[in-house]
């Protein structure tokens, strides 16, 4: 450093007072309340009003029979593996033949709303193996490309034979606030 920098240094801090203590101030604990978990939540999650969510634009396509297959980091194998056996009841069921894509992407949406509303959990989409759509597997292609985007669904798996086989999926939604609340008194009561 030069003389002049030194100088020009202390001329800017000249009027700087030290600290006369080195301990930082806490704000009061700030209670958080369900408004405030809804706006963050709101904030860090695609809108519906988005046009980017579950575009129509185009989706990677699959054949008819191949299998739909998807988990979130922090699913339990366990967990996953009974969905894809179809050990889970079914609680409630959305058939989307003759659906155009924007009719299909429309009731997802408002099913999932009514299943999370209802606090359901595990459900069924049939969406049809589509060999006979131009092109093939259209509506099944979108539901497999939609449903990762959607942030309540937590992980799914093309349905056993019984089911519609790779003509339908399970799907794992998301605990509620209050379904994750009891599920953790019921632990804490079966360990103590």
């Amino acid at each position: 450093m030069s003389d002049d920098d030194f100088e020009l240094f202390q001329q800017m801090m000249q009027d700087v007072k030290p600290l006369t203590h080195d301990t930082a101030e806490c704000q009061p604990n700030v209670t958080v309340t369900e408004a405030h978990r809804a706006r963050r939540t709101a904030a860090t999650h695609f809108l519906e009003r988005d046009p980017e969510y579950l575009s129509l634009d185009s989706a990677p396509m699959l054949k008819p029979d191949e299998i739909i297959s998807f988990k979130r980091n922090g699913i339990q194998e366990g967990v996953f593996r009974k969905l894809r056996l179809g050990k889970y009841p079914i609680q409630a069921r959305l058939d989307l033949h003759r659906r155009t894509l924007k009719q299909a992407r429309e009731e997802i949406l408002a099913f999932f709303k009514q299943c999370l509303r209802l606090e359901l959990r595990t459900v069924m989409i049939v969406h049809g193996k589509g060999e006979r759509s131009n092109p093939p597997a259209l509506i099944k292609s979108y539901v497999a490309y939609w449903l990762p985007q959607i942030n309540d669904v937590q992980c799914m798996h093309s349905t056993q034979q019984y089911h519609g086989g790779t003509g339908a999926v399970y799907v794992l939604l998301k605990k509620t606030p209050q379904q994750k609340l009891e599920n953790k008194e019921h632990h804490q009561k079966r360990l103590g």
